[in-house]
């Protein structure tokens, strides 16, 4: 079974939303098996930055649509874009 890294993109709902406390909301919410590997900020323009996180999960239970679902019902998420994915073994 091998494991795949995702990358995400998160829009926050607003400027004023914390993006380091957003990460850890995002930490709390993932399903078994899906894990925050690291996250970075994206300016994206008018003091509004993006969250970049690469998320590792199985190979075999890897469901990008549930967890785009559960990435919206977070609150302080605008919107979630999947912007890579590939095995752990290769770099983004």
């Amino acid at each position: 079974m091998g494991r795949l890294i995702t990358r995400v993109k998160i829009m926050p709902a607003d400027v004023d939303v914390n993006l380091d406390a957003l990460v850890e909301k995002v930490k709390g919410k993932m399903p078994d098996g899906v894990q925050v590997k690291r996250y970075s900020k994206e300016p994206i323009a008018f003091g509004i930055n993006a969250l970049l996180l690469d998320m590792v999960m199985d190979e075999d239970t890897a469901d990008t649509d549930s967890l785009e679902e559960g990435l919206r019902s977070i609150d302080g998420v605008g919107e979630v874009e999947i912007v890579s994915m590939s095995r752990e073994s290769a770099r983004l």
